[in-house]
């Protein structure tokens, strides 16, 4: 039976057997150890994005610590509302932070708790919610937004939407083939900070 801890673009949890690349989580432990299961979304504004291997480092999934969330990759993680870890990521976190002082113009010395304010506010699960947008905005949104018709997600890039799912991206469609409102998923400081020059990594499914 899957542990319920693989997450959307939408920033939902599910019970998926298939892990993903990436790993991570929010601020802390959100399920019962007994059980396993969830008792809450969210520990704390502190939701990262991580590799899987880290310096030979071994865990229990869903022990007694902090609660270990799974991601198809980092476009699905940045949807979601998670940021790179300042550790296991420290080059990536590095260039977002980066990206992020030239674009929302943070100057603290504790960037991470910054960026942990803002980001909760901007969350589909703990903010504002997915937003709609018209296809002229989606047109200009940089590579590695992702974007939702209805249930269904997509990332953008090249110009096209990738359909997503838990196993990887679908063949590339045009923008103006999605029938219905869009929303945008993506949290908006991410996409100014994506618009500054940051580049999510994604699944090599969606290298077509």
């Amino acid at each position: 039976m899957p542990l319920q801890n693989r997450v959307d673009p939408f920033g939902s949890i599910h019970a998926v057997a298939d892990r993903g690349a990436m790993m991570g989580n929010r601020g802390g432990r959100i399920h019962d150890p007994a059980t396993k299961t969830l008792n809450r979304r969210f520990a704390s504004r502190r939701w990262i994005c991580c590799v899987c291997e880290f310096r030979g480092r071994h865990r229990e999934v869903m022990g007694q610590h902090y609660t270990e969330l799974f991601f198809l990759d980092e476009v699905t993680a940045f949807a979601a509302g998670h940021r790179p870890c300042a550790e296991c990521q420290r080059a990536d976190f590095m260039r977002f932070t980066d990206a992020w002082r030239a674009v929302i113009g943070v100057k603290s010395r504790r960037i991470a708790d910054a960026m942990d304010v803002v980001l909760h506010d901007e969350r589909c699960v703990s903010g504002q919610g997915a937003i709609a947008i018209s296809r002229e905005d989606a047109v200009r949104l940089p590579d590695g937004s992702m974007i939702a018709v209805g249930n269904n997600a997509y990332g953008l890039k090249n110009g096209a939407a990738l359909g997503w799912s838990f196993d990887g991206y679908a063949k590339p469609a045009k923008l103006t083939e999605l029938d219905g409102e869009l929303l945008l998923l993506t949290p908006p400081c991410i996409v100014k900070a994506f618009e500054c020059g940051y580049r999510a990594n994604w699944h090599p499914s969606a290298e077509q």
